[in-house]
């Protein structure tokens, strides 16, 4: 089974784009904490990740630089060529994200409603 989970936060904001049929695919990486180095100094591992179509779009939708983020996943290699020389990447390909509980989701630069923005209208609940 390849299922990869990550609870960590964005190292800088997430690079969207394009392919030339339409589909979003985000780039970004997670910063998640590995436990403290013989000093005591925290250690990090900063996991590369792409994201396609709609979680793409949500991801540059409601994430930023240092913002909260789990996600889940399948680690892949693929490789390419370079000036002739074969290269290997490994990354994270996420087929789901959760907001984090304990901040508010959207992005500094255009706030997005959340819930706890809803109003405590419970009228029509039927409990």
């Amino acid at each position: 089974m390849n299922l990869v989970i990550l609870s960590g936060r964005l190292t800088k904001d997430p690079e969207i784009r394009y392919t030339n049929s339409k589909k979003a695919v985000a780039s970004f990486t997670v910063a998640v904490e590995d436990g403290k180095d013989k000093d005591g100094n925290r250690r990090a591992q900063f996991l590369p990740c792409i994201a396609w179509e709609k979680t793409a779009e949500l991801i540059d939708q409601y994430f930023t630089k240092g913002k909260p983020i789990t996600v889940t996943g399948k680690l892949t290699v693929r490789s390419y060529d370079k000036d002739g020389e074969k290269r290997y990447v490994s990354e994270v390909v996420v087929s789901g994200i959760e907001f984090p509980l304990t901040e508010k989701a959207g992005k500094t630069k255009e706030e997005k409603p959340t819930f706890e923005d809803m109003p405590e209208d419970d009228e029509g609940l039927p409990f």
